[in-house]
C-alpha cells in the first residue's frame, strides 16, 4: 500500500502517538492533535473540518473522548515505521476571513484612503470666477484653520435623475478610478512628494464638495510671492538696470531657493513643463517653496489655450504666454500642439520632454525677476516658401534675449550667470545645463559676496532623463481628457414586440458576485412592480420566480424573465408576515406564515394551484401574536413566533418536532448558516442553536454596552453576523466575536441582505444603504458605498439573481440592477 491514510487537516499519516485518528459523529475522521487545536466557537463543540457539521464531545475529556478509528489505526501500524513521514509542525487549514473588495481592490483603496479628506473639513470661499474655478480658495480645519487653494482634478457626470447616490468616499474612489494610469500616477507623486520634500507647499489631500461634483487637490495657500521682494531692488539708469550689492545678494539667495525647488520637483520624478514667477512663494519660515497649486493651474491654462490652436495662432499664443508669465518650454508646447518642434512639414522628430524642460522655464523665471517686462516679444518669421519657420523664429528670439541680458547687466561678476541663463534657452534640451549646474552658478555669486557658509549640497538629477518622468503640464491635459469620458445615460425601458424588456436581456446570467462588482458603475431602477394592496412583508426567489408577501393576506408570483405577474396565492385569513422558498429533490415549495399562526405550503409546479398543498396552525394562547419569521433547513421548517419561542416543524406533514425557548420577547428574525440556527428577538439578543439536536450554543448581544434595542433583522454568512436594530444601528460579529457597531439610518432598519462582504440595509428613512465590510482579524470597517432613495419605507430586501429587490411600505416592489 503506497498511500497511507492521513489527517485531512495536517496531512500527517495517522499513528498511535502524535496523530491518533478520532471519529466524529458525522462519520469523518480527524487526528486528535488537530481536533485540540481547532477553534472552539461554542462550548464543548467543534466543527468538522470536512463537512462543517457541529460535533459535541465530553466537557471533561475533550476531543479524546471521541472514539478511535481502529481500522485506520491498524492499517497505519502495519506499515514500516521508517516509511512514515513525521511532521513536527502541523499545517492547519484556516478559514480565509479576508474578502477581496467587490467595489474596488483592497490595494487601490489602501493606497488612496489616507489622502481622502472628510467632506466637512473644507469650506469654500465665494469668488468672482465661480465656485468651481481653477485655484478656488477656501479654508481647511484640522484643529487650526488653514488657507487653502482648490485645484480641480477630474469630474465625472452622473445621471441627473438617478436614484442611486454614491457615498462620499465611494465617489472619490470612483473619480480616481476614472483617471487614466499616467494621470493617477502623477497625482500620487504629487501627494507623496509633498510629504517628503520641504520645498513643496503643503498638500492636504483630495476633497469633493458634493457627490457628483469635481474632485479637488487641496493645497496650502501661500501669501508671500517671490516677485514682491524685488520691487525696491532695481534702479534704472538710462538703458541699463543696476542692482546694488544688497540686491544682488538677495536675488542670488532667492534664486537659489527657486532652483532648489525645481530640483526637489525633479527628484520626485515630476517635470513641471511650464513655470511662472507665481509658482514660487515664501513659506512660514521665509524659505522659497514650489506652489503646486499654481503649477497645476498654470498647466490647466496652457492646455486650455493650446487645444486647437496651431498655424497663425502660434505667434499670438507664444506672445501671450510670455506676456502672461506662462513660461512653457518649446518641446512641451509643441507636444501639446501635436506639432514637430523643428517644422511641422519636415518630418523631424520633436525633442523629448525631460528634466531639461524645466531648466528652460526656470531660466525664464529668473529673467522675469531681473527684467520684469523687459523680455523681448516672440515673433513668428516666414520662410521663402511663404511658410512659418518656427526654428528660425525661436533662435532669433533667444539672440534678442541674450542681447538684452548683456545690455542690462554689465557686471563682470555676473558673467557666468548671464552665460548660463543663455544656455538654458537652447532649443535642444540636450545642450542645456543641468538644473544642478544652474544652482552651482548661483552659488558662486553668493560665494563671491561672502556667503560661502551656505556650502554645497550634493544633488544628482539625471541629465535630461526621459525615463518616465511625469510632466505636470501634460498631466493637466490627461486630467482634462479623463473628465471628458463617456457619460452615463439614463437607461430607457423598452419592450420589443411584447417580449422581454431590453434592460433584462442577458441580465439573468449575471451572478451575485458580478452584480456586487458592477455596482462601482452605479445602479439604476429597472422596474416597479405594482399589484399588492398592502405593505410588502417578505421576498423570496426560486424556481425562476419572485415571490412577495404582503399585509393584503396574499402571496404573489412574478416571472424573473420579464417580471410579469403570473399568479396570486390566496387563503390566509391574516396578514402574511414571513416568506421562504424551499427546494428539495421531491418538491419545490413557497411557504408563508401569517399573523394568526397559519403556515401555508404552496406547491411550485408547471401549473400553479390556487389551494395550498398543506397548511397548519400554531397553537394559540394568551401570549400569541402570530408568526414573525421563517427559515428552513433540510426537511424542517423553523418559525419565530410572538410567544417568544422557535418551533421546528416537519415540512412533510406539519408535525411539531421541537420547541426552543430562551428569548424574552418576539422572535423577529431567523437565519441558518453552517448547521447553526440564528434567532434575533425584540429582547435585543441573538441566540445560536445547533441544528443537530436543537440545543443552545451561545447568546450574543446580552452583554453589550448601551441601551437595549429591539433586533428587527439579522443576516449571516460563514464569517459575519450582522444584526439590525430599531434605532438605525447595526452590530457586526465575526466568528461570534463582537467587532463593531455603526449607525446607518435615521430610523429603524426593517430589512437586510448580504452577499459576500456587500451589505444592503433599508428601513424607516426610505433609503437603501449599501455598505462594504472590510478589515482584518483585529479590525472591521463598515464602509458606506452608496444609497438609493426608494420613496417609501423599506420593509423587505433581497439580493439575488444579479439584482436587488426592494419591498416598500407603499405596496410596490422595486427592482434595481447595475448600470
Amino acid at each position: 500500500m503506497e498511500d497511507l491514510p492521513e489527517c485531512p487537516v495536517c496531512l500527517q499519516n495517522y499513528d498511535g502517538d502524535s496523530a491518533i485518528p478520532r471519529v466524529l459523529s458525522c462519520g469523518h475522521t480527524v487526528c486528535e492533535a488537530c481536533l485540540v487545536e481547532l477553534p472552539e466557537r461554542f462550548p464543548n463543540t467543534i466543527r468538522c473540518p470536512a463537512c462543517t457539521q457541529l460535533v459535541k464531545y465530553s466537557p471533561k475529556q475533550g476531543p479524546s473522548s471521541l472514539p478511535k478509528n481502529i481500522d485506520l489505526l491498524r492499517i497505519c501500524l502495519q506499515q514500516d515505521s521508517s516509511s512514515k513521514h513525521q511532521k513536527s509542525n502541523h499545517q492547519r487549514s484556516l478559514i480565509d476571513y479576508g474578502y477581496s473588495s467587490r467595489f474596488w481592490s483592497d490595494e487601490f483603496y489602501a493606497a488612496w484612503k489616507d489622502w481622502i479628506l472628510p467632506n466637512d473639513v473644507v469650506s469654500v470661499e465665494e469668488n468672482g470666477f465661480g465656485r468651481f474655478s481653477s485655484g478656488s480658495k477656501g479654508r481647511v480645519c484640522f484643529g487650526v484653520n488653514r488657507n487653502v487653494s482648490l485645484v480641480p482634478i477630474v469630474s465625472l457626470v452622473l445621471v441627473s435623475d438617478s436614484k442611486f447616490k454614491f457615498s462620499y468616499v465611494a465617489w472619490v474612489i470612483k473619480c480616481l478610478e476614472g483617471m487614466n494610469d499616467v494621470a493617477r500616477e502623477g497625482l500620487g507623486l504629487i501627494l507623496e512628494g509633498s510629504v517628503r520634500q520641504g520645498r513643496f507647499c503643503r498638500v492636504y489631500g483630495l476633497w469633493s464638495e458634493v457627490v457628483g461634483g469635481s474632485l479637488y487637490l487641496v493645497c496650502e495657500r501661500q501669501n508671500g510671492r517671490v516677485l514682491d521682494e524685488f520691487g525696491g531692488l532695481r534702479s534704472v539708469s538710462g538703458d541699463g538696470l543696476e542692482l546694488d550689492e544688497g540686491g544682488v545678494c538677495r536675488f542670488a539667495t532667492i534664486a537659489k531657493g527657486i532652483v532648489e525647488g525645481v530640483i526637489a520637483l525633479n527628484l520626485e520624478g515630476l517635470v513641471a513643463g511650464c513655470l511662472g514667477v507665481s509658482c514660487f512663494s515664501f513659506d512660514e519660515l521665509g524659505g522659497v517653496c514650489v506652489d503646486l497649486n499654481e503649477v497645476l493651474v498654470m498647466g490647466r491654462k496652457i492646455v486650455d489655450q493650446v487645444s486647437g490652436g496651431v498655424g497663425d495662432d502660434c505667434q499670438a499664443m507664444c506672445r501671450d504666454f510670455l506676456n502672461n508669465e506662462l513660461f512653457v518650454s518649446p518641446e512641451v508646447l509643441f507636444t501639446l500642439l501635436h506639432e514637430g518642434i523643428i517644422n511641422p512639414e519636415s518630418g523631424d522628430s520633436r525633442y523629448p520632454i525631460g528634466y531639461g524642460s524645466d531648466v528652460w522655464s526656470l531660466a525664464c523665471v529668473l529673467l522675469q525677476i531681473l527684467f520684469r517686462n523687459a523680455l523681448p516679444q516672440f515673433t513668428l518669421q516666414k520662410s521663402e516658401e511663404n511658410g512659418f519657420d518656427v526654428s528660425a523664429s525661436y533662435i532669433s528670439w533667444v539672440e534678442r534675449v541674450c542681447s538684452v541680458l548683456e545690455e542690462k547687466i554689465g557686471s563682470e561678476n555676473l558673467l557666468s550667470l548671464k552665460q548660463t541663463l543663455c544656455k538654458c534657452l537652447d532649443i535642444n534640451p540636450g545642450n542645456r545645463p543641468d538644473v544642478v549646474d544652474v544652482r552651482k552658478c548661483i552659488q558662486d555669486v553668493l560665494v563671491k559676496r561672502q556667503f560661502g557658509f551656505l556650502g554645497e549640497t550634493e544633488v544628482t538629477v539625471n541629465r535630461n532623463n526621459t525615463g518616465h518622468p511625469v510632466i505636470l503640464a501634460k498631466l493637466c491635459q490627461l486630467l482634462q481628457e479623463s473628465s471628458k469620458g463617456p457619460r452615463d445615460h439614463e437607461l430607457q425601458v423598452k419592450v420589443n414586440g411584447g417580449g422581454q424588456p431590453e434592460f433584462l436581456q442577458g441580465a439573468e446570467n449575471i451572478s451575485d458576485e458580478d452584480f456586487a462588482t458592477s455596482l462601482s458603475q452605479g445602479m439604476t431602477e429597472l422596474i416597479d412592480l405594482q399589484g399588492h394592496l398592502g405593505s410588502i412583508t417578505g421576498l423570496a426567489v426560486g424556481g425562476g420566480y419572485l415571490f412577495s408577501s404582503s399585509f393584503d393576506k396574499t402571496v404573489r408570483v412574478w416571472s424573473l424573465q420579464d417580471f410579469s405577474h403570473l399568479h396570486t396565492f390566496r387563503g390566509h385569513e391574516n396578514k402574511v408576515m414571513a416568506l421562504v422558498y424551499v427546494d428539495d429533490d421531491e418538491e419545490s415549495l413557497c411557504i408563508s406564515g401569517d399573523g394568526g399562526g397559519g403556515i401555508f405550503l404552496w406547491e411550485i409546479a408547471a401549473s400553479l394551484r390556487q389551494e395550498p398543498l398543506r397548511k397548519w396552525y400554531e397553537q394559540k394562547d394568551w401570549r400569541f401574536s402570530g408568526i414573525h419569521s421563517l427559515t428552513a433547513f433540510g426537511s424542517l421548517l423553523y418559525t419565530g413566533s410572538g410567544d417568544r419561542t422557535i418551533k421546528a416543524w416537519s415540512i412533510k406533514d406539519g408535525t411539531l418536532m421541537c420547541t426552543m425557548d430562551g428569548h424574552k420577547s418576539v422572535v423577529s428574525t431567523l437565519s441558518v448558516c453552517d448547521d447553526v440556527l440564528y434567532s434575533g428577538s425584540w429582547d435585543g439578543t441573538i441566540r445560536l442553536w445547533s441544528l443537530n439536536d436543537h440545543s443552545p450554543l451561545a447568546v450574543l448581544g446580552d452583554n453589550l454596552p448601551g441601551e437595549m434595542k429591539s433586533i428587527l433583522a439579522i443576516t449571516v454568512n460563514r464569517n459575519f453576523l450582522v444584526a439590525a436594530y430599531d434605532n438605525g444601528c447595526i452590530k457586526v460579529w465575526r466568528n461570534d466575536v463582537f467587532m463593531t457597531s455603526k449607525t446607518l439610518h435615521s430610523g429603524a432598519i426593517f430589512a437586510m441582505s448580504m452577499q459576500g462582504k456587500c451589505l444592503y440595509t433599508g428601513g424607516w428613512d426610505t433609503n437603501v444603504n449599501i455598505q462594504e465590510l472590510s478589515g482584518d482579524e483585529l479590525e472591521l470597517n463598515v464602509n458606506a458605498f452608496g444609497s438609493i432613495s426608494s420613496g417609501s419605507v423599506v420593509t423587505a430586501i433581497l439580493c439575488s439573481q444579479g439584482k436587488l429587490f426592494v419591498g416598500c411600505g407603499n405596496k410596490s416592489i422595486k427592482v434595481y440592477g447595475a448600470k
